[in-house]
């Protein structure tokens, strides 16, 4: 896979996210409607390869930075109940490679939540590369998958009336990634 081709202008390297201008975010149907929150607080690297499917990234998510706009939710989304952060702080991805099928792009990898570590793949679209006004260079990224959170022991839930649940096993996870080469 040709870096020129798949990305053009990015170059070899290792580029740090840069978490001010980076999103994390997710999205849950709850009830009748979806919620969707944020991660604050992150950190990582894409190590960009010659071979752009020699290349990879590793992310570290503070658990407790979770925000869904609502306080008495975001405590008992830390709570033991769901992600028990005071045994489990943080969460990490760690790719394991990266492909193209069709034009599209996959970035397959481990994800690890609550001390369970079980194979994702997120959907890649590069969003290109240039200067910004401090004199560095930055790339962008998106990326977009779904999981089944039971998947990782996040089992948590309340059955409403007939076959309906307060929560549903689907999470949709969106990435909104800007990196600076380091």
């Amino acid at each position: 896979m040709s870096l020129d081709t798949v990305a053009p202008g990015l170059t070899a390297g290792t580029w740090n996210i840069d978490p001010a201008h980076s999103e994390v975010t997710f999205a849950i149907r709850h009830l009748m409607s979806k919620v969707r929150g944020v991660f604050t607080d992150f950190s990582g690297t894409v190590e960009i390869a010659e071979d752009l499917a020699e290349s990879s990234a590793t992310v570290e998510i503070k658990m407790a930075s979770v925000d869904t706009r609502n306080a008495d939710r975001d405590n008992h989304v830390r709570s033991a109940e769901i992600l028990d952060i005071e045994n489990h702080p943080v969460m990490t991805f760690r790719s394991t490679g990266l492909r193209s099928e069709g034009g599209d792009h996959y970035l397959d990898g481990e994800l690890t939540i609550k001390g369970v570590t079980r194979p994702v793949t997120l959907e890649v679209e590069y969003n290109g590369v240039g200067e910004d006004p401090w004199g560095g260079t930055r790339v962008g990224f998106s990326a977009r998958t779904s999981i089944n959170r039971k998947d990782w022991g996040v089992e948590f839930n309340i059955p409403l009336q007939g076959e309906k649940v307060l929560l549903s096993d689907k999470v949709d996870i969106q990435l909104e990634i800007q990196a600076v080469r380091a």
